[in-house]
């Protein structure tokens, strides 16, 4: 891969990785701003279904949070690697970065771009699922 094919890349990613930890974050906070104006409309919740379910949505929210935070270091991270000039540079950079935040132990070889592509991909699929999770306790508990 060129040198501006692989910024290009990184750098593509990293933009893409922004928008998706900036997304959910608004939700949530669109629903919490909703909550009391949901609540003042259906009356008082005496079910403790419904107590259940509006804990269950604080903790898709919370992981919802934590897991748009890693994306969103995940981002600054290859958007470092984008701003070198090959791949094994870039690459020697984020791992020097992690070893340095004592994150990561130095790794014997640096990983390739699409294996660091891969395992944030299981990280954003893993924010998609607390957000589901969130998502549909939030209506339960809005509607019993």
């Amino acid at each position: 891969m060129t040198s501006n094919a692989y910024q290009d890349k990184a750098g593509a990613f990293a933009a893409g990785l922004m928008v998706q930890a900036a997304w959910p974050l608004l939700v949530i906070a669109a629903c919490l701003l909703a909550t009391p104006v949901i609540g003042l409309t259906t009356g008082p919740q005496a079910m403790p279904l419904s107590a259940a379910a509006w804990f269950v949505a604080a903790v898709g929210a919370l992981a919802t949070l934590a897991f748009s935070t890693l994306i969103l270091f995940d981002a600054l991270l290859f958007r470092l690697m984008a701003s070198h000039d090959n791949e094994a540079a870039g690459g020697a950079a984020v791992d020097d970065v992690l070893a340095r935040m004592r994150l990561k132990p130095a790794p014997a070889a640096t990983r390739s771009l699409d294996q660091r592509m891969a395992g944030t991909r299981r990280l954003l699929m893993k924010q998609r699922i607390a957000f589901a999770l969130f998502a549909a306790a939030s209506l339960v508990a809005a509607f019993l």
